[in-house]
């Protein structure tokens, strides 16, 4: 289960029935500024009364002592899964509303016609706000060739909509700052647009499965979809928040309790020696990894947490991270399905390829 959520904006815009909104009856946008302003405030007192709720749960409930393993391990389990939900449902429900206008197949339009130099710029940019996930892979894959979107461009949208995740953007910028979730935006497009610029210099069209290019009915235009009302954008954000955290929660918690046993018992220097800048093979042991790794990125920000804590270097963690939703080995099962062996193990060695150079430019300058 990665980050990005399958379900669209067409489902979304059916689930109303005969209580949906009309469009000449839909509420406008300063009815819903109140209780957003409400709710808004409320959520950031929550978010800020955290710290001092887990200082208080572990030392003066539990009474654990200061300083020990358990004790800093139970502080950072408490303090950061309701952290991270908290954020998650923010981020979910902000993105939600965003997705309402871009539907995949809208998506598909927009890169159709696209000059290929431009389009892999455009790919990667509009892959960012695009639902995507390892399951849609194939639809969304058959449904970019046989609109004639190059195949390098449709690489670069691929890449990016996985690795460049929304949530994990988010979640670096309110946990580590806007630098560090700066230098994550900045390297994941950067990987998207050169390795799908670099997989359309090769010409690799053959390499396609034949079904795919025979497929010619399921990349055929749509009727346009009638406009969403702002009752149904909204709606639609709680319906991402729904099933997007409803599904993911259990791999944030989980990822969460491995962050609180990085932090509270691996030895610094230990990890330092095994993911620090110092070793050269630090960075490729790290791909290698997060490789079979199949996480969504909420659920691995908490790990790069603790591990960035333990000495590990940034240039490291933003590997293994980038691995681990960029380079998971279910998709590249999913991916199979379409393409054959040799382009798969392109996509997987060109995308590869570009981590490491992340890991090691950055643990170089940093």
């Amino acid at each position: 289960m990665d980050g990005k959520t399958c379900c669209s904006p067409e489902v979304a815009h059916g689930v109303g029935g005969p209580d949906a909104p009309s469009p000449a009856g839909s509420k406008s946008y300063r009815s819903y500024l109140l209780p957003g302003i409400l709710l808004l405030s409320g959520w950031w007192l929550l978010y800020r009364c955290l710290a001092p709720f887990s200082r208080w749960l572990t030392y003066d409930v539990l009474s654990l002592a200061r300083g020990s393993g358990f004790a800093s391990a139970v502080d950072f389990f408490v303090f950061d899964t309701p952290k991270v939900l908290l954020l998650l449902t923010l981020v979910v429900f902000g993105v939600g509303v965003v997705r309402s206008y871009f539907t995949p197949d809208r998506a598909r339009r927009i890169l159709a016609g696209k000059r290929e130099a431009a389009g892999n710029v455009f790919a990667a940019l509009l892959g960012i706000v695009t639902p995507f996930c390892s399951c849609s892979a194939v639809p969304m894959f058959i449904g970019f060739v046989t609109a004639g979107v190059p195949l390098g461009v449709t690489f670069s949208f691929l890449i990016s909509a996985p690795m460049v995740n929304e949530i994990a953007l988010v979640l670096l910028f309110g946990l580590f700052g806007w630098k560090i979730a700066a230098l994550y935006l900045g390297t994941g497009l950067g990987i998207a647009m050169v390795a799908g610029w670099t997989i359309g210099r090769l010409g690799m069209e053959k390499h396609v499965e034949a079904w795919v290019y025979q497929a010619a009915g399921v990349g055929s235009e749509k009727a346009e979809e009638e406009p969403m009302t702002i009752a149904e954008r909204v709606r639609y954000g709680f319906e991402a928040v729904r099933d997007i955290v409803g599904k993911v929660w259990v791999y944030v918690v989980l990822g969460i309790a491995v962050g609180a046993a990085i932090h509270g018992y691996a030895p610094e220097n230990f990890m330092a020696s095994i993911m620090g800048g110092g070793a050269w093979w630090s960075v490729p042991l790290a791909v290698l990894i997060g490789i079979p790794m199949y996480s969504n990125a909420a659920g691995i920000i908490p790990v790069v947490q603790a591990l960035l804590a333990k000495g590990a270097a940034l240039g490291t963690v933003l590997a293994f991270m980038m691995s681990v939703i960029g380079l998971s080995l279910p998709e590249m099962i999913i991916l199979r399905k379409v393409l054959k062996v040799r382009l798969v193990a392109t996509f997987a060695g060109v995308v590869g390829v570009g981590i490491l150079i992340v890991g090691y430019l950055f643990n170089l300058v940093l």
